[in-house]
C-alpha cells in the first residue's frame, strides 16, 4: 500500500531551511537557527570567523516564489514600486536562500540558490521585459497572450548553491 502524504507549505518552510543550514554547515560555516516561527527578516545566520550573515530561506514547490504581492497596492499594478517596498525592509548583511523542491524526489537534494536582495530586486525589475513582476521564476517562459510574450525567466546560474558563492556573499560589504 501507498500513502500520498501531503506536502503542505508548512512543510515545504521546515524541510527548506533544515537544507539550507545543512549546506551552509557543510560549507564549513557556523549555523545558528532562530527559534520561534515566524521570525522577521531571517530564519537563519551564518558565520566564518568575523564574517557574518543573515538568510532568509524561502521553500517552493511550484517553481517560483513569491516575494513582493503584500506591496500591490489594490487597482494598481505597480510592480516596479512594489519591488523597491520589498528592497527597502532587507537590512545589510541579508541574503535569500531560495529551495526548489519542484520535480526532485524523496531521495534527491533540491535546487538551493543564494542572491543578495537588490540581485533578487534587478532581476524582478527585469521580469516581463522590464515590466515588472513580484514572483521571482526558477524557469518560466511567457506565453505569446502575455506581457512578457516571447521571453524567458531563469535564475542566474551564479545564484546556484556553491561553497564558492557562499564566501563571495560572506565578503561582501
Amino acid at each position: 500500500m501507498h500513502l500520498k502524504t501531503a506536502f503542505t507549505s508548512w512543510h515545504v518552510a521546515v524541510a527548506a531551511e533544515a537544507i539550507a543550514a545543512a549546506l551552509f554547515a557543510r560549507c564549513g560555516v557556523d549555523v545558528s537557527v532562530q527559534y520561534g516561527a515566524n521570525q522577521p527578516e531571517y530564519d537563519l545566520i551564518v558565520s566564518q570567523g568575523e564574517r557574518m550573515l543573515k538568510v532568509s530561506v524561502k521553500g517552493s514547490q511550484d517553481g517560483s516564489w513569491g516575494l513582493c504581492q503584500s506591496f500591490i497596492k489594490p487597482k494598481s499594478a505597480d510592480y516596479h514600486r512594489a519591488i523597491d517596498q520589498w528592497l527597502a525592509r532587507h537590512r545589510p548583511r541579508t541574503v535569500l536562500c531560495f529551495v526548489q523542491f519542484k520535480n526532485v524526489g524523496l531521495g534527491e537534494i533540491p535546487r538551493v540558490y543564494l542572491a543578495s536582495p537588490e540581485e533578487v530586486a534587478e532581476r524582478l525589475h527585469a521580469t516581463a521585459r522590464g515590466r515588472g513582476d513580484t514572483i521571482l521564476y526558477e524557469h518560466h517562459k511567457w506565453s505569446h497572450r502575455a506581457f512578457g510574450a516571447g521571453t524567458e525567466e531563469r535564475i542566474p546560474e551564479t545564484w546556484r548553491f556553491t561553497e564558492e558563492r557562499v564566501q563571495e556573499l560572506l565578503t561582501l560589504k
